[in-house]
């Protein structure tokens, strides 16, 4: 491997695009679970969503696609896609949202550095839904390397904190 410079500081994965095997099953959860809105919607099988205005964070298609089942295991691909939440009432209200429509989740952990909720979409895709903590609040290893872990994140916890 080359002894390359590391990339610049604020580079930044702007989005996702997934193939889809229904693409109205795809927004009913993208949309009407985790309330992302339709920016753009294509008649040739595909529609973009964003949240707050952006012009799309996760492309969906049936492209390749429609019809299709998951990938198996023991096949390479996405392992998941990881929506990044600005603040813990947020993630709270991203947990009451799946809880309401009765998705169930794969796991939930705290990792120090953030705070992350697991599941699945409706193809089977995995979905991290998560909140960094301030870079000040980071645990740390005498030398000051990072010292991340997963322990069991507390729901009931993460709930209390949801905004009405």
């Amino acid at each position: 491997m080359p002894d390359n410079p590391p990339i610049i500081a604020g580079t930044r994965i702007g989005h996702v695009h997934l193939k889809v095997a229904d693409l109205d099953r795809a927004l009913a959860f993208y949309c009407g679970v985790l309330g992302f809105q339709v920016t753009q919607r294509l008649s040739s099988g595909a529609a973009f969503i964003a949240a707050g205005g952006y012009h799309h964070h996760i492309g969906l298609n049936t492209w390749e696609s429609k019809g299709g089942h998951p990938p198996p295991p023991g096949t390479t691909g996405l392992f998941h896609t990881a929506i990044l939440y600005p603040t813990r009432p947020a993630l709270a209200d991203a947990l009451h949202r799946l809880m309401e429509a009765g998705i169930p989740l794969d796991g939930a952990s705290d990792h120090g550095v953030s705070e992350a909720l697991y599941l699945r979409d409706p193809d089977q895709n995995g979905v991290e839904l998560y909140r960094d903590r301030p870079e000040a609040e980071w645990p740390r290893k005498p030398d000051g390397a990072l010292a991340m872990f997963t322990k069991r994140l507390d729901l009931e916890d993460l709930l209390r904190q949801r905004e009405f």
